[in-house]
This record gives structure tokens, sequence and C-alpha cells, in this order.
């Protein structure tokens, strides 16, 4: 009982790091996100979960603007970040995602060596004075992505030469680098084997020390193993948000329960 990694109390006085209000996202005509309202806690790991289809990733996606990229996307509500609305035109998606990384589903590391890929964000936000400070950035985000010990002999190596657990952490690492606040995570060990999975599980654990995590994934057992708050979405609807241990153990919506229990999904 006391090794519980939080307490109720201080899951209370975390502080809303992104904040959705009356979030709707339409690809064309299609509505695929629907008054979406919800607030991410700071250092906590959320998960979203629901069926395939269910909005899930494209919300994820809202939260760095991704959907940007994308035509035919448009994005209608608030998204802050720290009280900051994203979508401000202000606001410069670029220096947005060095704030809020992003770790993608297949581990997709660049045609680099594996010091370049982590050296890539830090020398375009001109984070390094030096080749010394640039190395002590490569070095501290390696470590953060528990890879430095299998990764610091062969540096010069091309990052694709890595086993798929090692490029999935090479690319957390790569993510880190930047000194984000938030990192994203869009189902990032369905690429991976079970052992890949634990590690990259037991990362996320710790990365929730120093980041806001949110994790989409199709797996109601890493989301419970791995977060302290879980959303499931449905048909583009936010159906329920809560404590993860009470969403799985006491949901208050029976479409929740449904999903839980393998009735829909």
């Amino acid at each position: 009982m006391y090794d519980a990694p939080h307490t109720e109390r201080d899951v209370d006085q975390k502080e809303t790091k992104i904040a959705a209000r009356n979030v709707q996202v339409f690809y064309g005509d299609t509505h695929a996100i629907k008054d979406v309202d919800v607030d991410i806690e700071d250092r906590t790991v959320t998960a979203f979960i629901g069926p395939s289809g269910c909005g899930k990733s494209t919300f994820l996606r809202c939260l760095n603007r991704m959907n940007d990229t994308i035509d035919v996307c448009r994005v209608e509500g608030e998204i802050t970040l720290d009280g900051e609305n994203i979508y401000d035109r202000k606001v410069d998606p670029v220096q947005l995602r060095a704030k809020v990384g992003m770790v993608f589903q297949k581990p997709n590391p660049f045609p680099k060596s594996i010091y370049d890929n982590v050296a890539y964000g830090p020398r375009i936000h001109g984070m390094a004075k030096n080749k010394a400070e640039l190395d002590e950035i490569v070095e501290k985000s390696l470590r953060r992505g528990a890879i430095w010990d299998e990764v610091k002999d062969r540096l010069d190596a091309p990052g694709t030469g890595l086993s798929g657990g090692q490029q999935q952490r090479l690319c957390i690492a790569r993510a880190v680098a930047t000194e984000p606040e938030v990192l994203l995570m869009d189902e990032p060990c369905s690429a991976l084997d079970p052992i890949a999975t634990s590690q990259v599980e037991e990362l996320i654990d710790e990365l929730r020390t120093t980041y806001s995590v949110v994790i989409v994934t199709h797996s109601m057992q890493q989301a419970a193993r791995v977060s302290q708050k879980t959303a499931f979405f449905h048909l583009g609807n936010l159906v329920e948000y809560g404590e993860t241990g009470q969403i799985f153990t006491k949901p208050q919506d029976p479409r929740t329960e449904s999903y839980i229990t393998g009735r829909i999904g």
C-alpha cells in the first residue's frame, strides 16, 4: 500500500498544464471530434483510450497543432498551454512543437547518426553555444531516453541500425532534447515486442517526474499500468475522464463500462 507512486492528495495538487474547451475537429465535412473539454495535469501520465477511429489520435494531434499539416482539417474551440491559447496567431507552431514533443507509433529515427538524431532539435533551436554544450545535451537526452549505456560507444552509427525498441527510445531522447514541457505519445509501443514495450513503459513512468505525458494506447492494460488519469473516447466524444483506477473499476458511463468489459471496441 505504501509504495504507491502517488497519493490521492498529491494528485489533487497537480496544476493544469493543458486545458481544452469546446474543441471540435472537422476533416472536410466530417465532424471527427465533438465538444471536448479536458484538463491535462502537469507531471502526470494521461492515457487516451477507445476503439479504433474514435478520435483519440486526432485529439492528441490538436495539442501540438500537428493537424495544421492536414489541409482539410479544421480545429475550433480553445486549447491553452500554461494559460496561453496555442491556436493564437502569434504562436509559432515550430516553437510550440519544441515545447510539446511528439513520439509516433512507428519509431522514425532520421537517416542520420544516433548523435545527430538527438542534436537536430537543439541545433535548430540554438540551444547550444558550442560542441561541448551540444555533447552534454545529447548525453543527457540519451540518458533520459534510457538508451545511453547501449549507444554511448557508437554515437556515429546510424540511428536506423538500432533495434525497434532502441529506435523508439532514441525517438523519445530526440523528443526530450528540446526540453519540452509536454510529451505526446501516439501508441508508442504498438510496433514493439513485449520486452521493448516494458522498457518504454518504465521510461514513461520516469518521464512523468519531469514532463506532462499524454499517451494514446489501444491497450487498456498499458493504460492501467502507466497512467494516473484516463480519458475514454467513443465516436469523437470524450465520454469519461478521471483517475485511471476509477475509470477501470467504477466507470460512471455505461459506454465506458461496455468498452472496458469488451462489449464494444
